[in-house]
């Protein structure tokens, strides 16, 4: 009757539940809908192929790229000030700084002056929040 009452968790394995329910949920719908719309899908060579000729390659590229190193270099970084938020911090800065200059359009120094305002202000604001009012720690 005791073990009715009590639970046990393995604190090893037990935050992956979550996240490989939604995984399954998300191949059975992916496959859901590979099945639905098998038509449109193999039709759209063309439509993508129309897509990738008029993208801003830089931009795409640019961005996938800033955002790879920004999370790679996130805990590389964190660990050398370890349950104090300044690998989020540190790298925020330059990372919300580059996107800012890849996307605008015009750069001048106004705008540059105040992109670098917002690469300063924002991450710290953002840290300072997790870190003091919710008290939980960034990488």
């Amino acid at each position: 009757m005791d073990s009715l009452t009590s639970i046990t968790i393995d604190f090893e394995r037990s935050h992956l539940v979550f996240p490989r329910i939604v995984g399954v949920v998300l191949f059975v719908l992916l496959v859901a809908i590979l099945i639905r719309d098998r038509r449109r899908i193999a039709g759209a060579g063309t439509y993508w192929r129309d897509v990738m000729a008029e993208m801003d390659k830089v931009r795409f590229f640019g961005t996938l790229g800033l955002t790879l190193l920004y999370f790679s270099l996130m805990v590389p970084v964190g660990n050398i000030w370890p349950n104090t938020g300044r690998g989020f911090l540190f790298c925020s800065m330059p990372f919300v700084m580059a996107i800012g200059l890849l996307y605008m359009h015009e750069r001048t120094v106004r705008k540059a002056v105040a992109l670098a305002v917002v690469a300063v202000v924002g991450p710290v604001f953002v840290w300072w929040l997790f870190t003091y009012p919710f008290f939980l720690t960034l990488p």
